[in-house]
């Protein structure tokens, strides 16, 4: 059978299935908004034929095959005899979206385009980012994930059980990409707020590894979401008929340690010691000791605690930035004492001594809740993390008393307790501050600690707030119009993932996460800060992770974290030319003549 040829402008092997290969391309243009323009043209194999053509997302362009190109590629007579660029099948996908009722339609919708046209949907993604984040992420990754038996349609990713173990490996070879570079994994037990969902939660490293691409322009072919299904401890899901996964009670101690650690292995052995792992909901147990036991042997990072704890801190400076103050004057409340939380505190001590003040002192400032109150001295079976942090305090259970003890000038819920920020907790801050710092982060929605309106409501316009998941603009009486800012994590692992691809960055340290926040708060503009919005809008987050990117690489090449040489002099240029677009490749036949007298036929 013969190969085809696709046009494009940077060549980059990608191999599609264990018999087939196509060279993928990345333009080496400025990102823009992924609208069509004119590349370089150069050659690249392309063998695939006929309906695998079209059942190939990557490669499929639908009615965007010109007609050389669909005989060429033996699918003339396959496709409706129309030629549509891409801009036509965007607005014939946004008519469609436009008239479904529900967030959840909407989320399949995506989906569905994704298993069918790759480039197309992230097209549809980042003509708009800041519309279609919550939909293809938090909130509504979380409803999908509840209801994942009903809607799951082409199965994304590796599901690998505990019954598998000692066949990782094996497992791994039945993915059909080999340049795989980073792995979002979860074992399901912690699902945004929801709890454990089992091999529900395969929703959760799908959508993370989509966001990489749409706000990072990491390339998707590279990314592999894996679900390690060890059983669930979710009695409902255990006699729900339409549940997907092991339908047993979790695995845990040596034999599920035993199970991460092959894993673990057989990823660095298959794809490389510098494929980087996110590790994403896992319950807090495990997160912090996998966390601990991995960090400095592979290239991995947990997004809950140090992604969470990045975006967090570049709130906070931001609003630093809005009340022109130190984060040495600041005193803060954790609603909250999981993975979350402790990563947030752990960085604002980081941040704390880079003000030159003494780790002891900055771990005073920070007093934490959790669902037995005030973390005192002296508690029965207080973990390691939460000891750290433990005040020489009577104890305390009501979250008002503490705020009216410790007078905080930020406090920050984490502890996906709807409603937990009460009229009086909000009016207590607006009382000791004139801009009190106000974070309600817990996912979903349904979970926030309070909702933007009564933040502002109740502070008079004057407090400062974050949520996790977004809120609409809300307008005072006043007529005073505040947009909040959503503290979402895609302002930190698209970028990370970027960088650390990039350099092939061996060993991911907090000082990453640090950077990468102070980075964050410097990109809000004074118009921004003035709206209440404490980050960047979505509208330019890759733009953001470009330059997020960059600094993550000047740092590793300094520190000696970096492996890829020689080190580019121009880094930003160099992340640049590595982001993947959502243009169409172009196919043609490799056609050409020799000369005349060459071709003459040889006659008796």
């Amino acid at each position: 059978m013969g190969s085809m040829l696709v046009t494009g402008a940077r060549l980059a092997p990608l191999s599609l299935r264990a018999s087939s290969t196509i060279w993928h391309w990345a333009p080496a243009v400025p990102i823009r908004s992924c609208q069509s323009s004119a590349h370089t043209v150069q050659l690249v194999l392309q063998k695939k034929r006929g309906f695998e053509v079209i059942r190939t997302p990557p490669i499929n362009k639908g009615l965007a095959f010109t007609l050389e190109e669909r005989l060429q590629l033996g699918i003339h007579g396959l496709l409706a005899p129309c030629f549509q660029s891409q801009d036509v099948q965007l607005l014939r996908i946004m008519k469609y979206y436009e008239n479904l009722r529900t967030d959840l339609d909407r989320y399949i919708i995506l989906m569905t385009l994704q298993d069918r046209n790759e480039k197309l949907f992230y097209r549809v993604l980042t003509s708009d980012v800041e519309r279609f984040m919550p939909i293809v992420y938090t909130p509504t990754v979380g409803l999908a994930c509840q209801h994942y038996g009903v809607i799951l349609r082409r199965p994304r990713g590796l599901f690998i059980t505990i019954h598998d173990k000692d066949h990782i490996a094996t497992i791994l070879n039945s993915w059909p990409e080999e340049n795989i570079k980073a792995v979002v994994v979860t074992d399901g037990e912690r699902i945004l707020g929801l709890g454990d969902l089992g091999s529900f939660g395969m929703g959760i490293p799908t959508g993370k590894l989509t966001l990489y691409t749409a706000c990072g322009g990491v390339n998707p072919q590279n990314c592999l979401p894996v679900l390690l299904d060890v059983g669930t401890n979710n009695e409902e899901l255990l006699r729900d008929p339409l549940y997907i996964g092991l339908k047993h009670r979790r695995v845990r101690g040596k034999e599920y340690d035993d199970f991460l650690d092959e894993f673990m292995k057989a990823v660095t052995d298959k794809f490389g010691i510098n494929c980087l792992v996110q590790f994403e909901d896992f319950a807090k147990d495990n997160a912090f000791r996998l966390l601990h036991k991995y960090r400095h042997k592979y290239c991995m990072f947990n997004d809950d605690i140090q992604g969470t704890a990045s975006v967090t801190v570049a709130g906070i400076l931001a609003a630093l930035r809005i009340i022109k103050r130190k984060l040495s004057d600041q005193v803060f409340v954790f609603l909250g004492a999981g993975e979350a939380a402790m990563g947030i505190a752990h960085l604002l001590v980081m941040a704390l001594q880079k003000e030159d003040v003494p780790k002891p002192e900055a771990i005073k400032r920070i007093w934490m809740m959790d669902a037995d109150g005030l973390i005192v001295k002296g508690r029965k079976n207080m973990d390691q993390e939460k000891e750290v942090y433990a005040k020489d305090q009577e104890e305390m259970t009501s979250l008002e008393e503490v705020v009216r003890l410790v007078k905080p000038t930020v406090i920050i819920g984490v502890a996906a307790a709807t409603g937990a920020f009460t009229d009086q907790i909000l009016k207590d801050m607006a009382s000791f501050n004139e801009r009190p710092i106000i974070f309600a982060l817990s996912n979903p929605t349904s979970k926030a600690e309070c909702t933007a309106e009564r933040c502002y409501r109740l502070t008079e316009g004057r407090g400062i707030f974050a949520s996790g998941s977004p809120f609409d603009p809300v307008t005072l009486e006043n007529g005073q119009t505040f947009t909040p800012g959503q503290g979402n994590n895609a302002y930190v692992f698209p970028g990370v993932a970027l960088g650390v691809i990039a350099g092939k960055i061996r060993h991911i340290p907090d000082e990453i996460f640090l950077l990468t926040a102070e980075h964050i708060a410097q990109e809000v503009s004074e118009f921004h800060l003035s709206q209440g919005r404490l980050f960047p809008p979505f509208t330019i987050i890759r733009e953001v992770s470009v330059r997020i990117a960059a600094k993550i690489l000047d740092y590793a090449y300094k520190s000696n974290l970096a492996s890829y040489y020689p080190e580019p002099t121009d880094k930003e240029a160099f992340i640049r030319s590595l982001v993947y677009t959502s243009d169409y490749d172009s196919f043609r036949g490799d056609i050409y003549k020799w000369p005349k007298q060459a071709m003459n036929f040889q006659t008796i």
